[in-house]
């Protein structure tokens, strides 16, 4: 460093000498023809020309000075020309250091109005996307209102609908067991058993109303199966005083015929006298066909079956 500053300062002092040189034989022709010539009229307007015109030569010159100081290889060791050349340097690198500066603050601020913009862009989505969950919101509120009054209508009717649940309950209970006894023969202990099971349940206080309008349901709904089903199955009976045991058929609601073990005797249940009654040898085929049915050991196939009328 010590080095380049000597020769700068070299090179400073040479110029400096060249200048001086070179502006010394001007100001002299000029003083000779200043003495002869009469001498100029001074204004106030001229002497700020002069001024200026002499602080812009030795700009100049300081330019040149400088340029010439710094192109020059001759050293020097002048102690103001290299203390003049230290602070321009100085005041250079302190020029581009601000300019550093300034120029990371000018990308800093860049980068936070970047992040500002799409802070703000991601703001108006979202203020968008929460516009429209609170119209739904809204909406739903609403439906929820209108279904909130219709509940509390329907408290309001609650007590009054309990009071007459319970004996209409009560009635199809009543229905179902008279219903039992006018039907068919088929089953016979186990539906009276569930029908047993439902008076018990009607005066349970453990048991809420609902679920004991739900048991009367299944048990309606059981019965109504029936009628739509075939089904076979043993059971002890009497035919004239007699007691068999024979495997019984049961075609939905329509009629109940038996058959003995051994295929010899058939019977039929009549619904006017209430008991059953042996039917002609020509029926053993076909019970016994349906039987198998029945029993799902056959395929279903027409079969024939006496089939008594009604009011007959």
């Amino acid at each position: 460093m010590g080095k380049c500053i000597k020769y700068f300062l070299t090179k400073l002092s040479f110029s400096i000498l060249l200048v001086t040189i070179v502006y010394a034989a001007p100001e002299t022709s000029e003083s000779v023809e200043q003495e002869t010539a009469p001498a100029p009229e001074v204004t106030p307007e001229s002497e700020n020309e002069e001024t200026a015109d002499s602080r812009e030569i030795k700009n100049t010159d300081s330019e040149i000075a400088i340029e010439n100081a710094i192109e020059s290889p001759e050293p020097t060791n002048n102690p103001d020309t290299e203390k003049i050349l230290e602070d321009a340097i100085e005041t250079k690198i302190e020029a581009q250091e601000e300019a550093v500066k300034s120029q990371n603050t000018i990308d800093q601020l860049t980068d936070e109005t970047r992040d500002m913009v799409l802070d703000y862009r991601n703001a108006i989505r979202k203020t968008d996307s929460l516009s429209a969950y609170n119209q739904q919101l809204a909406k739903l509120v609403k439906q929820q209102k209108i279904s909130l009054s219709s509940i509390q209508r329907q408290l309001e009717n609650a007590e009054e609908t309990q009071r007459s649940i319970v004996p209409f309950i009560n009635k199809m209970i009543t229905t179902l067991e008279k219903f039992v006894r006018l039907d068919l023969p088929f089953l016979l202990e186990e539906r009276r058993q569930r029908i047993s099971t439902l008076k018990q349940i009607v005066n349970l206080p453990d048991i809420t109303l609902p679920d004991k309008y739900r048991r009367v349901m299944e048990a309606y709904q059981i019965e109504i199966e029936y009628g739509r089903t075939i089904e076979a199955y043993n059971d002890t009976i009497q035919v004239d005083n007699n007691e068999y045991t024979v495997e019984i058929l049961r075609i939905g609601r329509l009629l109940m015929t038996f058959q003995t073990s051994d295929g010899e005797l058939s019977g039929i249940w009549n619904k006017h006298s209430k008991a059953w009654r042996k039917l002609p040898s020509e029926y053993n085929r076909s019970i016994n066909q349906g039987l198998l049915i029945a029993k799902k050991q056959a395929p279903p196939e027409l079969i024939k079956l006496p089939v008594t009328a009604v009011g007959k």
